[in-house]
Protein backbone atom coordinates (compact mmCIF):
# COMPACT_ATOMS: atom_id res chain seq x y z
CA UNK A 1 0.00 0.00 0.00
CA UNK A 2 0.17 1.78 -0.93
CA UNK A 3 1.97 6.79 0.34
CA UNK A 4 1.23 10.20 3.18
CA UNK A 5 -0.75 12.49 1.05
CA UNK A 6 -2.75 9.02 0.46
CA UNK A 7 -6.22 9.78 2.15
CA UNK A 8 -7.49 6.41 4.32
CA UNK A 9 -3.31 4.54 2.57
CA UNK A 10 -3.06 6.25 3.06
CA UNK A 11 -2.65 11.82 3.70
CA UNK A 12 -2.46 15.20 4.30
CA UNK A 13 -5.30 17.88 2.86
CA UNK A 14 -3.79 21.29 1.79
CA UNK A 15 -5.57 24.18 1.96
CA UNK A 16 -8.61 24.64 -0.46
CA UNK A 17 -7.84 26.79 -3.60
CA UNK A 18 -10.40 29.65 -4.53
CA UNK A 19 -13.06 27.81 -6.72
CA UNK A 20 -14.13 30.48 -9.45
CA UNK A 21 -12.60 30.98 -12.87
CA UNK A 22 -8.61 31.66 -12.91
CA UNK A 23 -9.89 34.91 -14.69
CA UNK A 24 -12.66 36.90 -14.26
CA UNK A 25 -14.97 37.49 -17.50
CA UNK A 26 -14.93 40.61 -18.85
CA UNK A 27 -17.46 43.41 -18.91
CA UNK A 28 -17.90 43.54 -22.79
CA UNK A 29 -16.69 41.41 -24.93
CA UNK A 30 -14.10 42.57 -27.10
CA UNK A 31 -14.34 42.67 -30.70
CA UNK A 32 -11.29 40.12 -31.40
CA UNK A 33 -10.09 37.94 -28.63
CA UNK A 34 -7.14 38.45 -27.21
CA UNK A 35 -4.65 36.23 -28.87
CA UNK A 36 -3.19 35.12 -25.50
CA UNK A 37 -6.63 34.29 -23.44
CA UNK A 38 -6.99 30.79 -21.64
CA UNK A 39 -10.38 29.05 -21.54
CA UNK A 40 -11.95 28.61 -18.34
CA UNK A 41 -11.08 25.75 -16.36
CA UNK A 42 -12.48 23.23 -14.09
CA UNK A 43 -10.92 23.12 -11.42
CA UNK A 44 -12.86 20.60 -9.21
CA UNK A 45 -13.46 18.29 -12.86
CA UNK A 46 -9.61 17.94 -13.41
CA UNK A 47 -8.80 17.51 -10.00
CA UNK A 48 -11.37 14.14 -10.08
CA UNK A 49 -9.66 13.11 -13.21
CA UNK A 50 -6.35 13.49 -11.46
CA UNK A 51 -7.39 11.31 -8.54
CA UNK A 52 -8.83 8.83 -10.86
CA UNK A 53 -5.73 8.45 -12.65
CA UNK A 54 -3.41 8.24 -9.60
CA UNK A 55 -5.93 5.35 -8.52
CA UNK A 56 -5.51 3.60 -11.65
CA UNK A 57 -1.62 3.67 -11.40
CA UNK A 58 -1.67 2.75 -7.71
CA UNK A 59 -4.08 -0.20 -8.93
CA UNK A 60 -1.30 -1.43 -11.23
CA UNK A 61 1.51 -0.79 -8.88
CA UNK A 62 -0.03 -2.91 -6.42
CA UNK A 63 0.01 -5.72 -8.95
CA UNK A 64 3.71 -5.34 -10.25
CA UNK A 65 4.31 -5.58 -6.14
CA UNK A 66 2.42 -8.75 -5.99
CA UNK A 67 4.63 -10.09 -9.17
CA UNK A 68 7.86 -9.21 -7.69
CA UNK A 69 7.09 -9.96 -4.70
CA UNK A 70 6.25 -13.48 -5.44
CA UNK A 71 9.76 -13.89 -6.92
CA UNK A 72 12.06 -11.54 -4.98
CA UNK A 73 11.50 -10.60 -0.68
CA UNK A 74 8.96 -7.87 -0.54
CA UNK A 75 11.58 -5.91 1.92
CA UNK A 76 13.83 -6.09 -1.08
CA UNK A 77 11.41 -4.83 -3.53
CA UNK A 78 9.81 -1.71 -1.29
CA UNK A 79 13.59 -0.88 -0.09
CA UNK A 80 14.31 0.11 -3.53
CA UNK A 81 11.09 1.94 -4.24
CA UNK A 82 11.61 3.57 -1.66
CA UNK A 83 14.98 4.98 -3.11
CA UNK A 84 13.12 6.44 -5.58
CA UNK A 85 10.97 7.57 -3.62
CA UNK A 86 13.49 9.47 -1.67
CA UNK A 87 15.17 10.77 -4.31
CA UNK A 88 11.28 12.28 -5.64
CA UNK A 89 10.64 13.65 -2.27
CA UNK A 90 14.31 15.67 -1.97
CA UNK A 91 12.51 17.51 -5.41
CA UNK A 92 9.24 18.22 -4.97
CA UNK A 93 10.58 19.73 -1.40
CA UNK A 94 13.30 21.58 -2.51
CA UNK A 95 10.97 23.46 -5.24
CA UNK A 96 8.26 24.08 -2.17
CA UNK A 97 8.55 27.55 -0.42
CA UNK A 98 11.02 27.85 2.03
CA UNK A 99 12.77 24.68 0.25
CA UNK A 100 14.40 21.47 2.08
CA UNK A 101 15.22 23.50 5.10
CA UNK A 102 12.15 24.51 5.54
CA UNK A 103 10.53 20.77 4.95
CA UNK A 104 12.69 19.59 7.89
CA UNK A 105 12.08 21.91 10.46
CA UNK A 106 9.50 19.91 12.65
CA UNK A 107 7.90 20.72 16.01
CA UNK A 108 6.92 16.91 16.22
CA UNK A 109 10.13 15.02 15.08
CA UNK A 110 9.67 11.65 16.79
CA UNK A 111 5.91 11.31 15.24
CA UNK A 112 7.18 12.58 12.01
CA UNK A 113 9.88 9.67 11.93
CA UNK A 114 7.67 7.07 13.57
CA UNK A 115 5.01 7.90 10.42
CA UNK A 116 7.42 7.21 8.16
CA UNK A 117 9.00 3.99 9.66
CA UNK A 118 5.10 2.67 10.28
CA UNK A 119 4.12 3.46 6.46
CA UNK A 120 7.06 1.79 5.23
CA UNK A 121 5.75 -1.66 7.62
CA UNK A 122 2.59 -1.16 6.41
CA UNK A 123 3.76 -1.76 2.53
CA UNK A 124 5.80 -4.37 3.07
CA UNK A 125 2.96 -6.24 5.28
CA UNK A 126 0.04 -5.05 2.53
CA UNK A 127 2.66 -6.51 -0.19
CA UNK A 128 3.00 -9.82 1.66
CA UNK A 129 -0.78 -9.60 1.87
CA UNK A 130 -1.15 -9.67 -1.98
CA UNK A 131 0.90 -12.50 -2.65
CA UNK A 132 -0.29 -14.58 -0.24
CA UNK A 133 -4.29 -13.73 -0.51
CA UNK A 134 -4.60 -12.06 -4.03
CA UNK A 135 -4.96 -8.34 -4.75
CA UNK A 136 -9.06 -8.54 -4.47
CA UNK A 137 -9.02 -10.34 -1.55
CA UNK A 138 -6.66 -7.87 -0.03
CA UNK A 139 -8.38 -4.74 -0.89
CA UNK A 140 -11.37 -6.14 0.06
CA UNK A 141 -9.99 -6.31 4.05
CA UNK A 142 -7.88 -3.26 3.51
CA UNK A 143 -10.78 -1.09 2.76
CA UNK A 144 -11.77 -0.82 5.97
CA UNK A 145 -9.19 1.86 7.09
CA UNK A 146 -11.77 4.61 6.83
CA UNK A 147 -13.84 3.04 9.47
CA UNK A 148 -10.64 2.44 11.28
CA UNK A 149 -9.63 6.08 11.69
CA UNK A 150 -13.48 7.07 12.45
CA UNK A 151 -12.49 4.58 15.63
CA UNK A 152 -10.18 5.33 16.82
CA UNK A 153 -10.01 9.68 16.43
CA UNK A 154 -11.19 9.90 19.93
CA UNK A 155 -8.97 8.15 21.49
CA UNK A 156 -6.13 9.52 19.71
CA UNK A 157 -7.10 13.02 18.14
CA UNK A 158 -9.97 14.07 20.82
CA UNK A 159 -12.86 14.07 18.32
CA UNK A 160 -16.53 13.72 18.91
CA UNK A 161 -17.45 10.40 16.96
CA UNK A 162 -21.45 10.56 16.87
CA UNK A 163 -23.58 7.41 16.85
CA UNK A 164 -24.09 7.21 13.78
CA UNK A 165 -20.54 6.90 12.37
CA UNK A 166 -20.57 4.38 15.04
CA UNK A 167 -23.09 2.42 13.58
CA UNK A 168 -21.03 2.52 10.22
CA UNK A 169 -18.18 1.05 11.74
CA UNK A 170 -19.86 -2.06 12.88
CA UNK A 171 -21.66 -1.94 9.66
CA UNK A 172 -17.93 -1.96 7.79
CA UNK A 173 -17.19 -4.60 9.88
CA UNK A 174 -19.91 -7.02 9.70
CA UNK A 175 -18.73 -6.54 5.53
CA UNK A 176 -15.16 -8.01 6.87
CA UNK A 177 -17.12 -11.26 8.49
CA UNK A 178 -19.27 -11.83 5.19
CA UNK A 179 -15.19 -11.39 3.36
CA UNK A 180 -13.87 -13.81 5.81
CA UNK A 181 -17.05 -16.38 5.40
CA UNK A 182 -15.61 -19.68 6.87
CA UNK A 183 -14.51 -21.87 3.47
CA UNK A 184 -14.36 -18.91 1.17
CA UNK A 185 -10.38 -19.45 0.94
CA UNK A 186 -10.06 -16.34 2.72
CA UNK A 187 -10.26 -16.59 6.00
CA UNK A 188 -7.23 -18.14 7.41
CA UNK A 189 -4.51 -16.88 9.82
CA UNK A 190 -3.16 -14.98 6.17
CA UNK A 191 -6.57 -12.67 6.47
CA UNK A 192 -4.67 -10.96 9.39
CA UNK A 193 -2.00 -9.42 6.68
CA UNK A 194 -4.42 -6.91 5.53
CA UNK A 195 -6.02 -6.20 8.51
CA UNK A 196 -2.83 -5.68 10.43
CA UNK A 197 -2.36 -3.15 7.71
CA UNK A 198 -5.14 -1.85 7.50
CA UNK A 199 -4.50 -0.87 10.59
CA UNK A 200 -0.93 0.54 10.63
CA UNK A 201 -2.66 2.80 7.70
CA UNK A 202 -5.05 4.35 9.80
CA UNK A 203 -2.72 5.09 12.88
CA UNK A 204 -0.54 6.39 10.08
CA UNK A 205 -3.63 8.75 9.01
CA UNK A 206 -4.37 9.46 12.23
CA UNK A 207 -0.46 10.65 13.01
CA UNK A 208 -0.65 12.62 9.62
CA UNK A 209 -3.92 14.42 11.01
CA UNK A 210 -2.04 15.09 14.31
CA UNK A 211 1.17 16.44 13.44
CA UNK A 212 -0.77 18.62 10.68
CA UNK A 213 -1.76 20.74 13.84
CA UNK A 214 1.88 22.01 13.62
CA UNK A 215 3.92 21.21 10.64
CA UNK A 216 2.57 21.99 7.04
CA UNK A 217 2.22 19.67 4.18
CA UNK A 218 5.47 19.56 2.76
CA UNK A 219 7.13 19.10 6.10
CA UNK A 220 4.89 15.28 6.55
CA UNK A 221 5.92 14.66 3.20
CA UNK A 222 9.80 14.75 3.90
CA UNK A 223 9.84 13.21 6.67
CA UNK A 224 7.60 10.37 5.47
CA UNK A 225 9.99 9.94 2.27
CA UNK A 226 12.80 10.28 4.25
CA UNK A 227 12.48 7.99 7.58
CA UNK A 228 10.75 5.36 5.43
CA UNK A 229 13.51 5.22 2.88
CA UNK A 230 16.31 5.24 6.20
CA UNK A 231 14.45 2.60 8.27
CA UNK A 232 13.35 0.22 5.26
CA UNK A 233 17.10 0.44 4.26
CA UNK A 234 18.19 -0.60 7.58
CA UNK A 235 16.57 -3.64 7.23
CA UNK A 236 16.58 -4.36 3.25
CA UNK A 237 20.24 -4.01 2.63
CA UNK A 238 20.07 -7.62 4.29
CA UNK A 239 18.01 -9.19 1.65
CA UNK A 240 20.03 -7.96 -1.20
CA UNK A 241 19.34 -10.44 -3.95
CA UNK A 242 20.32 -10.30 -8.00
CA UNK A 243 17.51 -8.97 -10.01
CA UNK A 244 16.85 -10.94 -13.56
CA UNK A 245 17.10 -8.88 -16.48
CA UNK A 246 13.14 -9.32 -17.61
CA UNK A 247 12.22 -7.70 -14.18
CA UNK A 248 14.32 -4.69 -14.65
CA UNK A 249 11.49 -3.11 -16.84
CA UNK A 250 8.73 -3.63 -13.72
CA UNK A 251 11.10 -2.27 -11.01
CA UNK A 252 11.40 0.85 -12.99
CA UNK A 253 8.12 0.72 -14.13
CA UNK A 254 7.01 0.58 -9.94
CA UNK A 255 9.54 3.24 -9.20
CA UNK A 256 8.18 5.98 -12.01
CA UNK A 257 4.83 5.48 -11.10
CA UNK A 258 5.11 6.15 -7.89
CA UNK A 259 6.30 9.30 -8.49
CA UNK A 260 3.70 10.09 -11.30
CA UNK A 261 0.90 8.89 -8.83
CA UNK A 262 2.25 11.35 -5.93
CA UNK A 263 2.65 14.19 -8.81
CA UNK A 264 -1.17 13.39 -9.33
CA UNK A 265 -2.02 13.70 -5.98
CA UNK A 266 -0.12 17.00 -5.34
CA UNK A 267 -1.57 18.59 -8.18
CA UNK A 268 -5.27 17.46 -6.88
CA UNK A 269 -5.27 18.40 -3.76
CA UNK A 270 -3.97 21.73 -5.24
CA UNK A 271 -6.79 22.39 -7.50
CA UNK A 272 -10.03 20.82 -4.87
CA UNK A 273 -10.27 19.74 -1.21
CA UNK A 274 -9.68 16.55 -0.09
CA UNK A 275 -12.78 15.98 1.07
CA UNK A 276 -14.12 16.23 -1.83
CA UNK A 277 -12.19 13.94 -3.58
CA UNK A 278 -12.07 10.71 -1.41
CA UNK A 279 -15.04 9.39 -2.71
CA UNK A 280 -13.13 8.66 -6.08
CA UNK A 281 -9.99 7.19 -4.70
CA UNK A 282 -12.33 4.39 -4.07
CA UNK A 283 -12.15 3.37 -7.82
CA UNK A 284 -8.75 2.05 -7.10
CA UNK A 285 -10.94 -0.87 -5.86
CA UNK A 286 -12.27 -1.48 -9.18
CA UNK A 287 -9.01 -1.66 -11.15
CA UNK A 288 -7.34 -3.74 -8.59
CA UNK A 289 -10.27 -6.13 -9.07
CA UNK A 290 -10.19 -5.88 -12.78
CA UNK A 291 -6.38 -6.43 -12.63
CA UNK A 292 -6.50 -9.42 -10.60
CA UNK A 293 -9.41 -11.64 -12.50
CA UNK A 294 -7.32 -10.60 -15.93
CA UNK A 295 -3.82 -10.49 -15.52
CA UNK A 296 -3.54 -13.13 -12.20
CA UNK A 297 -6.55 -15.01 -12.27
CA UNK A 298 -8.30 -14.35 -9.45
CA UNK A 299 -11.88 -15.30 -8.92
CA UNK A 300 -14.15 -12.42 -7.14
CA UNK A 301 -16.45 -14.44 -5.18
CA UNK A 302 -20.09 -13.46 -4.37
CA UNK A 303 -19.18 -13.03 -0.47
CA UNK A 304 -15.87 -10.54 -1.33
CA UNK A 305 -17.62 -8.64 -3.76
CA UNK A 306 -20.61 -7.95 -1.25
CA UNK A 307 -18.55 -7.67 1.98
CA UNK A 308 -16.41 -5.33 0.00
CA UNK A 309 -19.29 -3.59 -1.18
CA UNK A 310 -20.69 -3.16 2.06
CA UNK A 311 -17.19 -1.92 3.20
CA UNK A 312 -16.96 0.53 0.65
CA UNK A 313 -20.39 1.85 1.34
CA UNK A 314 -19.50 2.12 5.06
CA UNK A 315 -16.73 3.97 4.69
CA UNK A 316 -18.60 6.54 2.34
CA UNK A 317 -21.04 7.08 5.01
CA UNK A 318 -18.47 7.82 7.14
CA UNK A 319 -17.03 10.63 5.04
CA UNK A 320 -20.47 11.94 3.89
CA UNK A 321 -21.12 12.05 7.86
CA UNK A 322 -17.71 14.19 8.41
CA UNK A 323 -18.07 16.38 5.74
CA UNK A 324 -21.76 17.30 7.66
CA UNK A 325 -20.08 17.78 10.31
CA UNK A 326 -17.65 20.08 8.92
CA UNK A 327 -19.99 22.37 7.46
CA UNK A 328 -22.26 22.56 10.89
CA UNK A 329 -18.97 24.20 12.50
CA UNK A 330 -18.35 26.29 9.71
CA UNK A 331 -22.16 27.31 9.76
Amino acid sequence: MPDDLKPGHHGDPHAAPPSGPLMAPSAQHPAVPPPLARPRIDRQGMAILMICASAFIFAAQDGISRYLGATYSPIFVIMLRYWFFAVFVVVICARAPGGLAGAVRTKRPWTQAFRGVLLAAEVIVTVEAFVRLGLINTHAIFACYPLLISALAGPVLGEKVGWRRWAAVAVGFLGILIVLKPGSGVFTAEAALPFAGAIMFAVYGLLTRLVGRDDPATTSFFWTGMSGAVAITLVGIWHWEPIAGRDIPWLLLLCLGAACAHFLLIKAYELAEASALQPFSYTQLVWVSIFGVAIFGETLAPNVALGGAIVVGAGLFTWWRSRQNERAERN
